[in-house]
């Protein structure tokens, strides 16, 4: 077995630079330096490159001096000699910036072809701004809260708590019975014939392994068992870690006793890899970006859209 790189979000190349963050001098330095760059948000979009010569897709990374006033602004990190910011503008500064929409582009369509490093970038910015648009209150008593730590936490004015983002665990499993076929299911939420593996959010005091079984009890009636970790990614949409695991049907269950339950999943299909190629045309596939992918073709064996596949769908 092709055994892969690991999934798209995973491969990130950033030292955060997590002491830095306490240094209160941190923006001003950030502005001087002539190696800052910053990742331009706006409404989840960043900002692109524009494409010259056949030029590579690239985030558009630019010094603050360039930037008109951000909403928030918060530090990424190092990597290849320079530091990295990102900052989220409204309305009115993100047209000053780019009148272009196709230059603003969500993290879905631009990372399928960014290289691994602005990638890293544009989901670590991602992750953050989804974060400080949801969490501008108190969860303790209600009253506004303010950035601080260069980002990586929010101080309520009222009463001084500190507060910092949260990610929300959900595993994904690649399910297979003893002939190693894996098992597909079609969520409600997606387009027809559209398949993927099976994947729920961890509850309050579950381990990982418990979600995992629990899961595919919930949405697939059967139970697993050899369950075993494989990778994660992060998926901030707008904030989860998809955990990535196998596990095998248990050893007292028939795989045709798998039933959807009707709500989350509509359909549920086994496939040999035989079979995965014979429906070239008949199904979709998860997007490349996603763990659900690389866990896909790390089964399968190599890449599921090569020639003889073309197994694919929109990651959009």
């Amino acid at each position: 077995m092709i055994e892969p790189t690991s999934p798209v979000f995973a491969r990130s190349t950033i030292d955060r630079d997590a002491a830095s963050r306490a240094d209160l001098e941190l923006e001003t330095s950030l502005d001087a330096d002539p190696e800052t760059r910053v990742v331009a948000v706006h409404r989840g979009q960043a900002l692109i490159a524009e494409r010259v010569d056949g030029s590579a897709p690239a985030l558009q990374l630019t010094h603050p001096q360039e930037l008109p006033a951000p909403v928030l602004r918060c530090y990424l990190g190092r990597a290849d000699g320079s530091r990295f910011e990102l900052r989220v503008f409204d309305a009115d500064a993100a047209a000053e910036i780019e009148l272009e929409t196709a230059r603003w582009q969500g993290l879905r369509e631009a990372a399928a072809v960014l290289d691994d490093r602005d990638a890293s970038l544009l989901v670590e910015a991602v992750a953050l701004a989804n974060w400080h648009e949801r969490h501008g209150h108190c969860p303790r008593c209600g009253a506004e809260t303010v950035p601080v730590q260069a980002g990586w936490a929010r101080r309520c004015s009222v009463d001084d708590s500190l507060h910092f983002p949260r990610t929300d665990p959900a595993v994904i499993v690649l399910v297979t019975d003893d002939d190693d076929r894996v098992l597909l299911g079609s969520n409600a939420l997606w387009a027809q014939h559209r398949y993927s593996l099976l994947a729920g959010f961890v509850e309050p005091g579950e381990a990982l392994e418990a979600a995992v079984v629990r899961e595919i009890e919930e949405e697939a009636g059967i139970l697993v068992d050899r369950v075993e970790y494989v990778a994660s990614q992060p998926w901030p949409f707008p904030a989860s870690l998809m955990l990535g695991f196998t596990a095998r049907i248990a050893a007292s269950v028939d795989p045709s006793s798998a039933v959807p339950d009707g709500e989350e999943i509509l359909e549920l299909r086994w496939f040999s890899r035989d079979e995965i190629v014979a429906a070239h045309g008949e199904i979709g596939l998860p997007g490349g970006i996603s763990i659900a992918r690389w866990l896909l073709e790390r089964w399968f064996g190599g890449p599921l859209d090569a020639e003889g596949t073309g197994l694919a769908w929109s990651t959009s």
